[in-house]
């Protein structure tokens, strides 16, 4: 701290209220203390301070106001209340709610008054900031352990994985990092190949299409696989490179395979490229034998019947879940002899639950080493039969002939034909009311009926508007008049 270099001469004349407004606009917290320690009186920088600490402090002892640990400081600084040069000390002022309020304080004495002046300043802001700090310091170093965590298994990676993988720059296509499989390949030491540039590893004419594939790839962001010779002009080899971006440099990593050795990857890569559709698809896949038992199925297929796991279906007969057991499976395992494919075949699939999902199956022979497996694809149809239904327009049937021959083995045969014949029923009272501008006295003369077993029927099928006891008014065509009659 630096003072006036002539206080008396430079502040002379300054009244009581101008050194007041000073103290206020300078200090969060003033206070003037007799020589036995009480507050006479007190200023606060804001009212939210005062609030805090400020109410009843005006004629309690200074000692009274603050923590219990912090009245041995209070005694310090009066012992150098006299020293200019004294530093300040953190008083902790307790709060109603719980908690308290730092302020640290330096105590002046006033000309021959016996009284004292405490200036202090609220470090809860100070607080806050270095608790800021402190976190953004924890964040920083959780951070630089993940990193670091993460460069080591990519350390570990690079370094135990057995095909040759090199990073090189997009721009100036020279190898930035290279595993020791690689350094193996190109018949140099790994620190060796940093820096140089990546086409030198490979002969003239592999020099050149390996620039040009690395401009493809900086440009287009992929490439087709490249087979080139290598400088040694012995080995061929296989180059799949995958641009990427880091700290706004591209980068391409490139990986080197033997000829002999890429095919055998990709052959690898492949089948479990394969495998991996196939546990994936949404549509239900099931494997069986030529009998129809199952050997091996995805987990659409499982959702499906509501099973957990594929070993509790496994050797099960499919037949066990199709919706008409002893009918379906026979039905496509004939035609799949006769033609070797099945499409979009119509049932059921039922669940372990009681749950049922309309679906279509469509089939294969596979045939292999002499035996004879089958392939099904089981989609469920339930979404799209609902969507089909709610576009039907009121006048559309309930159900059509195909659809009605799609429950045979699913109901019995006296639901079957009651279901037929309301389907009839109803379509003949449509057409006698369409023809007769549903006049319903001409549709029931029509059909043959009475009006009241009309209106019974009209009610069964949900026809009309009727309610039950309506009797309504209806036209009776003409019998010799210019005009109808009506009648009740």
């Amino acid at each position: 701290m630096k003072s006036f270099k002539a206080p008396r001469k430079a502040l002379t004349g300054l009244d009581a209220e101008t050194v007041s407004s000073l103290i206020t606009a300078s200090t969060d917290v003033a206070l003037v203390l007799d020589a036995k320690g009480v507050v006479r009186d007190a200023a606060f920088g804001s009212e939210t301070l005062a609030g805090e600490i400020g109410a009843g402090m005006v004629g309690k002892s200074w000692r009274e106001a603050v923590t219990s640990e912090s009245v041995p400081k209070i005694e310090l600084l009066y012992s150098e209340a006299e020293n200019p040069a004294a530093r300040a000390r953190q008083l902790n002022h307790p709060l109603a709610a719980g908690g308290t309020v730092p302020v640290t304080y330096t105590l002046r004495k006033l000309d021959g008054t016996g009284r004292f002046l405490a200036a202090g300043r609220d470090l809860r802001a100070v607080a806050a900031l270095q608790q800021r700090l402190v976190e953004a310091e924890q964040s920083l170093e959780r951070d630089y352990s993940r990193l670091r965590v993460a460069e080591t298994r990519y350390r570990l990676l690079l370094q135990s994985v057995t095909e040759a993988v090199l990073i090189v720059d997009a721009a100036t296509q020279k190898i930035v990092e290279a595993n020791p499989a690689a350094a193996k390949l190109l018949g140099d030491a790994s620190r060796k190949l940093v820096g140089r540039s990546f086409a030198e590893s490979f002969d003239a004419s592999g020099a050149r299409l390996v620039g040009d594939w690395m401009s493809v790839l900086r440009t287009a962001g992929r490439a087709e696989e490249l087979r080139v010779r290598l400088a040694d002009r012995q080995r061929e080899c296989v180059l799949v490179g995958v641009l990427f971006r880091q700290e706004n440099v591209s980068n391409i990593l490139v990986r080197m395979a033997p000829l002999g050795a890429a095919i055998a990857v990709d052959a690898r890569s492949s089948g479990a490229r394969l495998a991996d559709v196939f546990q994936r698809l949404p549509d239900g896949l099931v494997v069986t034998d030529a009998d129809g038992r199952i050997q091996t199925a995805n987990r659409a297929f499982l959702d499906l019947v509501q099973i957990a796991t594929e070993d509790l279906v496994r050797n099960e007969s499919l037949d066990r879940w199709l919706g008409r057991p002893g009918v379906d499976l026979g039905v496509l395992v004939a035609n799949l002899r006769q033609h070797g494919s099945v499409r979009m075949f119509a049932t059921s699939l039922r669940g372990e639950y009681g749950s049922q999902a309309e679906v279509e199956i469509s089939a294969v022979s596979l045939p292999e080493r002499g035996e004879t497996g089958i392939g099904f694809a089981i989609r469920n149809v339930e979404r799209r039969r609902s969507s089909a239904g709610e576009a039907r327009n009121a006048r559309e049937l309930p159900r059509s002939v195909e659809q009605l021959t799609e429950l045979v083995g699913r109901v019995s045969l006296k639901e079957l034909v009651r279901e037929t014949t309301d389907v009839i029923e109803r379509l003949c009272i449509e057409a006698a009311l369409e023809l007769t501008r549903d006049n319903r006295a001409s549709a029931a003369e029509m059909l043959g009926l009475s009006r009241q077993s009309l209106y019974v029927k009209l009610r069964r099928h949900g026809l009309g508007d009727l309610e039950a006891g309506d009797e309504e008014l209806e036209v009776v065509p003409p019998k010799g008049r210019g005009k109808g009659s009506r009648r009740r």
